[in-house]
């Protein structure tokens, strides 16, 4: 068992969800979890540096041993959505580049079977599987949080409880 703490992101460019996790031999505990607001307006430069910025104080803060980050999916309807997307992963990834923290990606489905069991759960079993494995008393919220958190503990599972990922 390995301990440290984990940083989940879900990228997003008006607003980024992050978790931050403390796995020990106890189990992960949450930490921290909260919002970087880059605005829905302005350059798109300026927003991508408020990002940055905001993840890199966030592992200035807590070093992270690592950080998960949910895998880009392109819908074919929106392939713009997926290039800034592409950006905001980007910058985030810069950030934990330039701090030495490995940054691991896991899809939506491989996150969503190893937290519930089903890759098809929809975001009332991912809040109530978070609430439960971190014994929060709310549900996780915003979904932007709850998505780090969930990408966090599938980190956590898969890495550093690997027996523990392989059963659920």
């Amino acid at each position: 068992m390995h301990s440290g703490r984990i940083l989940g992101v879900d990228p997003g460019l008006n607003i980024t969800g992050y978790g931050v996790l403390e796995a020990s031999a106890a189990g992960p505990r949450l930490v921290e979890a909260g919002i970087v607001r880059a605005g829905q307006q302005g350059e798109m430069s300026r927003r991508l540096a408020a990002i940055w910025e905001g993840i890199t104080e966030l592992i200035r803060t807590f070093q992270p041993v690592a950080l998960a980050l949910e895998a880009l999916y392109a819908h074919y309807e929106h392939p713009h959505t997926a290039i800034l997307m592409g950006h905001v992963r980007g910058v985030i990834c810069l950030a934990a580049g330039q701090a030495g923290i490995p940054v691991i990606s896991y899809s939506a489905t491989q996150v969503k079977r190893i937290l519930t069991g089903s890759g098809r759960a929809d975001k009332g079993q991912m809040q109530r599987a978070i609430q439960r494995e971190l014994a929060l008393e709310r549900l996780p919220e915003p979904a932007d949080v709850a998505d780090a958190l969930a990408v966090a503990l599938c980190h956590y599972y898969m890495h550093l409880r690997p027996r523990a990922g392989l059963n659920r």
